[in-house]
């Protein structure tokens, strides 16, 4: 999800946020413990039954399976959903289940539910507002349990938990067992769904954006049973994987576009579009199924009412996925380009705009940026491995989904690639490698802003390239007076944090990771692995450490414990400088805080000579003093730690020593 007062690539461009370096002057020091950050502590815990000491699942590992088959009808005119989802839940585990929970999320647009009362009066947030009218919510009509082919065979007993439902069985779900569910539901769809769907106003009709548009299972797993976190809208989502089949009825003169396979391009589409979409998923290059032109005719067209307007169905498929979204709209310019694959298969890029975001500076290039995310992405990390890659202009400021992303429509040049990437990285994280948003918001957004700021220099040889972050206004981002560990959930976090502590921290903790300490090589072995490790299923932050680990061949807890597990600060120094003739120059480093990093460090002598050299992070292990020799037979003029700000040193005013 994009942070909607962020770009995405202001991770490199620190003077546009409000509270940058300016906020912070006068830093004190807390004092360094070794025996804090070297002690062994969590990695005397073995691994458990399910997941290894390695980091890897095991044989016994077990998750649950929850397919679904969707049938819905868009309202346009009242802006209502009316739907019927079968749920067909396999229980995988080795527990009897006697009840099942399932996520509401529709019910935090409800005025009563908790997100909304947890807003305070005059918040500004993008999760909700407290003053609106707007009163959404699922109403359920029946829930009953069905046969394999939707026959009912009885009601079923729930309870409405604010954003959750219980549903207590009369008989239990065991080992092995798998139960289908059928549930009648409709809710009125929100305008600004806390930037995660929502309705645009265009001049050639309304874009809806359509996701958590349909009940869910919340997932069981092997590390908390039921995972029942209510939606209060700054945590996202955790969902199990499943197949979908999706039949979407609407208006005849919308269009409609979904994360999978259309089944029915060739009944939906007319004949002259269904030939450029044939051959638009074929051609490297961009090319239109629906024209600007097109669109405004279609409109000048249209009969002022659209009520009683015939219908039609859009069916779609999707395997082994954790969630569907689709957007669907009279005013869609529609262009799309085939995505070459590492295997050799291919996907669709397809993007669907109003007229008003045409342009070769807006979302003309978006196909292009998003045939350049999946190419690229794919290549580095893992393969696609979806059939399509939608990107929908939306109200929403950037929101992802297994195959299509709702992005800014009026994002341009360089902002709209930087969110149509960081949606489409979102893919990797958390659709492929599925942690659980609600708890660790950092395990998909800071990688996911991690491997966009890589992508930066890939697309287009350059294009977009953005300068390196400065380590010393990344240090004072970071540790403002109210700042916040990675660590927290984001419903615990303060909004103002978020980008922060969940986006921008993390991803240049990998940064730093994968530069000074591993090695790209190291660090991008070890990445890949944990990626294919935990492909479709659901990591914790130790099964990311320790992969990390048995894979570099590194002790790191150190690393994780100062930048993820605590929210440490650096100050490294130089104390005292001695030179020593025949012996060099003996310089002694101090580590101040409670972060521990590497030494970098440069010099040069009376005569002009410079170097650099460089100490490992175990320098530290023992001792907050280390005395480092600089082997040059002759007297130094200068020594600087860390001198191209690499690290968030926060006094960098004691890193430097010059001669008198």
């Amino acid at each position: 999800m994009m942070i909607n007062f962020f770009n995405v690539r202001v991770f490199f461009v620190v003077a546009t946020f409000s509270f940058a370096a300016t906020a912070q002057t006068n830093f004190s020091p807390v004092g360094y413990d070794p025996h804090r950050s070297f002690s062994p502590d969590w990695k005397l815990l073995g691994g458990t039954a399910t997941r290894s000491a390695q980091g890897t699942p095991t044989n016994a590992y077990w998750q649950n399976q929850a397919n679904y088959q969707l049938e819905c009808t868009l309202d346009p005119v009242n802006h209502l959903l009316t739907g019927k989802a079968i749920i067909h839940y396999t229980n995988n585990s080795p527990y009897t289940l006697d009840y099942l929970w399932l996520q509401l999320d529709q019910h935090l647009f409800n005025r009563n539910s908790r997100g909304q009362k947890k807003l305070q009066a005059n918040a500004n947030s993008r999760y909700g507002d407290p003053n609106s009218s707007f009163n959404g919510g699922y109403t359920l009509k029946s829930v009953k349990q069905v046969d394999h082919a939707g026959k009912p065979i009885g009601n079923l007993v729930y309870v409405e938990t604010d954003s959750r439902m219980q549903i207590r069985l009369e008989r239990p779900l065991a080992t092995g067992a798998a139960i289908y569910m059928s549930i009648d539901y409709s809710y009125p769809i929100a305008g600004y769904g806390a930037d995660r769907s929502g309705i645009l106003q265009t001049k050639n009709g309304e874009i809806f954006s359509m996701a958590q548009f349909y009940p869910r299972m919340c997932v069981f797993d092997d590390v908390r049973g039921w995972n029942t976190d209510p939606y209060l809208g700054a945590g996202e989502f955790y969902l199990e994987y499943g197949n979908f089949d999706v039949k979407i009825t609407a208006p005849n003169n919308l269009y409609v576009v979904g994360g999978g396979s259309l089944l029915n391009a060739a009944q939906v589409l007319s004949s002259t579009e269904f030939s450029r979409w044939e051959q638009a998923r074929k051609s490297p290059k961009t090319l239109f199924i629906r024209t600007e032109k097109e669109v405004t005719e279609q409109t000048k067209k249209q009969s002022t009412s659209v009520a009683n307007q015939p219908q039609k169905t859009w069916h779609f498929s999707l395997e082994n996925a954790r969630d569907f979204a689709w957007g669907a709209s009279a005013a869609f310019v529609l262009d799309a380009s085939s995505i070459s694959l590492p295997s050799g298969k291919t996907a669709m890029a397809l993007s669907a705009y109003p007229v008003e975001s045409v342009g070769s500076n807006a979302w003309g290039r978006s196909t292009e940026y998003v045939k350049g995310s999946i190419e690229n992405y794919s290549n580095r990390w893992f393969e696609y491995p979806y059939p399509v890659a939608v990107n929908v202009a939306s109200n929403v400021g950037g929101m992802e989904y297994p195959g299509i992303v709702f992005c800014s429509s009026s994002s341009t040049g360089a902002g709209l690639f930087g969110v149509t990437d960081h949606e489409f990285g979102h893919t990797w994280f958390p659709m492929i490698v599925g942690s659980n948003e609600r708890l660790f918001g950092w395990m998909d957004e800071g990688f996911n802003t991690f491997i966009n700021s890589l992508a930066d220099d890939d697309f287009n040889q350059g294009e977009y390239n953005a300068p390196n972050a400065n380590g010393a206004e990344m240090g004072f981002m970071f540790f403002q007076p109210e700042s916040e560990s990675i660590m927290h959930s984001p419903d615990a976090m303060r909004e103002r944090n978020i980008g922060i502590a969940l986006y921008y921290k993390p991803a240049f903790a990998l940064q730093v990771l994968r530069k000074y300490i591993l090695g790209e090589d190291r660090f991008d072995f070890a990445f890949r692995t944990y990626i294919r490790r935990w492909a479709f299923k659901h990591p914790t932050p130790t099964d990311f450490f320790r992969t990390m680990e048995d894979a570099s061949g590194e002790n790191l807890h150190w690393f994780w414990k100062s930048w993820f597990m605590e929210n440490d600060r650096l100050d490294q120094g130089i104390e005292k400088v001695e030179f020593e003739p025949e012996k060099g120059t003996a310089v002694t480093l101090v580590n101040l805080d409670k972060m521990v990093m590497p030494v970098l460090l440069s010099y040069e002598t009376i005569s002009g000579k410079t170097g650099k050299l460089e100490w490992p992070a175990e320098i530290w292990n023992n001792t907050d003093r280390f005395v480092a020799r600089i082997p040059v037979q002759e007297p130094l003029k200068k020594i600087t730690i860390d001198p191209n700000r690499a690290f968030p040193d926060l006094e960098y005013e004691n890193n430097g020593w010059i001669a008198q």
